[in-house]
C-alpha cells in the first residue's frame, strides 16, 4: 500500500461508516420529494413498489459503487483509473455530477437555516403570506441577501469546517450526533401528524394496497425516486467506501443502509401524508411546497408553530449530512489527484460553489432575466437555471454515473472480482451473489437506461 493511502482518513467504525453513508443518502428528497410522489402515485401500492426497486436495483448499484471503492481505496476517479485506465472518466463524471449539485444544495440548506431562524422569531410574518415570504428570501421583491448570500453561506461554511476536521473527526463525529437526532425528530414528527384528527383518512391511504393504481409510471416513479435518494452515481459511495477495511463486511453495510434510507423516505410519507389530509392541503415536492405549502399545514394544526420548528430542523439535519458527502468527494480527489493541500482546497472549492450557487437562488424567484437560462416570472419558455441544473443532474448525470459504474463493475473489472471483494476474500457469505450479478450486469443497467429515456424523452417526472 502506498504512502498517500497510508495517510487517507479512515472510519472510526462499522456504526460511524453505517450512519455517514446513511446521513449521506437520506436528502432532502427522502423528506419533501418521495411523500408527493407516494401521494400521487396509489400510496400503499407505491410503497410497495418503491422498497421492491430499492431492495432489487439500490442495492445492487451501491454494493457495486462499495466495492470500487473499498478495493482501490482511493477517491471515485482513481478508482476507476487504478482497475482500467481507459476508463478514470466516469469517476471524473460522478465528480462532476456532485460538485453541480452540491452548488444548489447549499443554497437550500441555508434556506433551511433561514426558516429555523424564521419560525422562532417571526412566525406570525411567515403565516400571513407564506408564498410571499419564501419568494421574498429568493429575491422576488429585492435583492435576496438572506436567502442567497448569508444563510447559504453560513450553511457552507459549517459543512466546509466538519470536512476540514477529516474523515473519523468531521465527517464520522456528525453523523453519530446528527442521524439518531434525525430519526427522533422525524418519529416523534410522525407520531404528531399520524394523531392529528382527520389524519386517519391518510393513514388509510397510506397502508392500503390499491392493485389498479399499479402502472408503468408507478413503476418508474419509484425506481427514480429509488435510485436517486440512494446518492448514487456521484462518486459519493465510493470514496466513502474506500476509508473502509477488508474487516467490514460491504454486504451487510449495504442493506443497513438501504433499510435506514427507506425508512426516513416512509416516516417522511406517514409524516406529511397524514397531516394534509388532516388539513385539507394536497401534498407537492420540491422547495415551493417544503418552504411555502407547509406553513399552512403548520399553521392549521395544534401547536404547528413547534411542529415547524422541529420539521425545519430536520431538513437542516437531512441536508447537512448529504452536502457533507458530497463534499467530500470533491476534496479527497483534489487532494489525491492533484496534491492540493485539504484546507486550500476546501476554500477554492467553497469559493467557486458558492459563487454557482447564488445564481440559483436568483433564478428561482426570476430576480434575473436571461433567456435561455433565467427567465421571468410570466411567459415561462425555456428552463430558469435552477431547474435546468437539476434537470442535468437528476435526469442525466446521476444515471449517467450510476449506469457506468454498473456496466465497469459487471463488465470491464468484471463481477467475479466484485464478488471477491464484496466479501472480503470469501470472509463474509453472500448468499444472493448468483441473484446480485444478474442484476448489476442485465437488470440494473436496463432499468437505468429506462429512467434516463422517460426522464428526457417521455417527460415523466421521476428524479
Amino acid at each position: 500500500m502506498s504512502t498517500a493511502t497510508e495517510n487517507r482518513g479512515q472510519f472510526g467504525s462499522k456504526l460511524g461508516f453505517i450512519l455517514s453513508a446513511a446521513g449521506s443518502a437520506v436528502g432532502l428528497g427522502n423528506i419533501w420529494k418521495f411523500p408527493g410522489k407516494a401521494y400521487n402515485c396509489g400510496g400503499g401500492a407505491f410503497l410497495v413498489i418503491y422498497i421492491l426497486m430499492v431492495a432489487l436495483i439500490g442495492t445492487t448499484v451501491m454494493l457495486a459503487e462499495f466495492t470500487l471503492g473499498r478495493k482501490t481505496q482511493k477517491n471515485a476517479i482513481a478508482s476507476f483509473r487504478e482497475l482500467n485506465a481507459k476508463w478514470s472518466w466516469a469517476g471524473g463524471l460522478g465528480v462532476l455530477t456532485g460538485f453541480i449539485i452540491l452548488c444548489y444544495y447549499c443554497q437550500v440548506g441555508g434556506w433551511t437555516i433561514k426558516y429555523i431562524v424564521g419560525y422562532i422569531t417571526e412566525s406570525a410574518t411567515i403565516y400571513a403570506d407564506p408564498m410571499n415570504y419564501f419568494l421574498t428570501m429568493l429575491g422576488a421583491n429585492g435583492f435576496p441577501l438572506q436567502g442567497a448570500i448569508i444563510y447559504p453561506l453560513i450553511f457552507l461554511l459549517l459543512t466546509a469546517f466538519i470536512i476540514s476536521r477529516g474523515v473519523a473527526e468531521g465527517i464520522e463525529k456528525m453523523s453519530k450526533v446528527l442521524m439518531p437526532l434525525l430519526f427522533i425528530l422525524l418519529i416523534g414528527l410522525m407520531i404528531r401528524a399520524c394523531t392529528l384528527p382527520g389524519a386517519d383518512v391518510g393513514l388509510k391511504y397510506m397502508l392500503t394496497f390499491d392493485a389498479s393504481t399499479i402502472n408503468g409510471n408507478a413503476f418508474l416513479v419509484a425506481l427514480g425516486q429509488a435510485f436517486f435518494s440512494l446518492s448514487l452515481g456521484m462518486g459519493v459511495m465510493i470514496t466513502y467506501a474506500s476509508y473502509l477495511s477488508k474487516d467490514d463486511n460491504l454486504v451487510s453495510n449495504t442493506g443497513i443502509i438501504c433499510v435506514l434510507d427507506t425508512c426516513v423516505a416512509l416516516f417522511a410519507g406517514f409524516m406529511i401524508i397524514p397531516a394534509v389530509f388532516a388539513t385539507g392541503i394536497a401534498p407537492g415536492m420540491g422547495g415551493g411546497f417544503a418552504f411555502a405549502t407547509l406553513a399552512g399545514v403548520f399553521q392549521a394544526i395544534p401547536g404547528g408553530t413547534i411542529f415547524g420548528l422541529l420539521f425545519y430542523f430536520l431538513l437542516f439535519f437531512a441536508a447537512v449530512t448529504s452536502s457533507t458527502s458530497i463534499l467530500e468527494g470533491t476534496v479527497a480527489f483534489l487532494t489525491e489527484e492533484k496534491g492540493w493541500e485539504r484546507k486550500k482546497t476546501l476554500v477554492i472549492v467553497s469559493i467557486v460553489l458558492f459563487i454557482i450557487g447564488i445564481f440559483y437562488t436568483f433564478s428561482q424567484a426570476g430576480f434575473m432575466d436571461i433567456k435561455g437560462i433565467w427567465v421571468s416570472k410570466n411567459g415561462v419558455e425555456f428552463p430558469i437555471f435552477g431547474d435546468f441544473l437539476e434537470y442535468l443532474t437528476d435526469r442525466l448525470l446521476l444515471p449517467l454515473g450510476a449506469f457506468f459504474t454498473t456496466v465497469f463493475v459487471g463488465w470491464v473489472w468484471g463481477v467475479d472480482n466484485a464478488v471477491k471483494e464484496a466479501t472480503s476474500d470469501g470472509k463474509f457469505s453472500f448468499a444472493l451473489a448468483p441473484l446480485w450479478k444478474v442484476l448489476l450486469k442485465i437488470v440494473a443497467p436496463i432499468c437505468i437506461i429506462v429512467i434516463i429515456i422517460a426522464g428526457m424523452v417521455l417527460g415523466m417526472s421521476i428524479s
